[in-house]
């Protein structure tokens, strides 16, 4: 049993020695793309197995019945993987920064209701997986958790309706969720 664990342990260094690790890659998030938010990414490599990812998002639209879910977000994360930069597992320690102004929109009521305006700050881990789908295109799963802290103003949905008011909120939770293609630069 210890012998098949040592075999493999020296194929996974043999792999990562072997293999040519890309240093920039341009990345969008499926999910984001799904929700009708333009979004874009870089990851550059900045060690032997550590990468800085920088996915930004913008949405302007307002939809149909007054619904918005218009926002500005960036997350930049750093990530260190198990082999090399851009192939395997990763973890990473993100920070957000978003703008918002979301509301009537489902799935929850208190969005489907109400609209909220402000902005959010905050941090949180994540795992991530990135498999080569062709020379220069991969495919990026990722899930992360963390903390955000919310400032916004409250209203009623509708056209010029007042704020009922100011809110602070703590949020600790799901605070990154990505399938990402990437096309690897260099």
């Amino acid at each position: 049993m210890q012998s098949k664990g040592f075999i493999l342990l020296v194929m996974a260094i043999l792999f990562c020695s072997v293999t040519k690790a890309q240093k920039v890659a341009l990345k969008n998030n499926l999910l984001m793309d799904g929700m009708a938010s333009a979004n874009l990414g870089v990851e550059f490599k900045v060690g032997v197995r550590t990468t800085l990812d920088i996915p930004g998002s913008l949405n302007l639209w307002s939809f149909s019945d007054n619904k918005r879910f218009k926002h500005f977000a960036v997350q930049p994360e750093f990530r260190w993987w198990k082999c090399q930069p851009f192939t395997g597992h990763f973890v990473g320690v993100h920070a957000h920064y978003a703008s918002y102004n979301v509301g009537g929109i489902r799935p929850f009521k208190i969005i489907k209701d109400n609209r909220f305006e402000g902005w959010l700050l905050g941090a949180g881990v994540s795992y991530g997986y990135n498999w080569l789908i062709a020379p220069r295109w991969s495919l990026e799963t990722t899930v992360g958790v963390g903390y955000a802290y919310m400032s916004h103003d409250k209203f009623r949905c509708g056209k010029c309706q007042p704020a009922i008011g100011h809110q602070n909120k703590h949020y600790f939770g799901l605070t990154r969720l990505g399938v990402t293609l990437m096309f690897l630069i260099k």
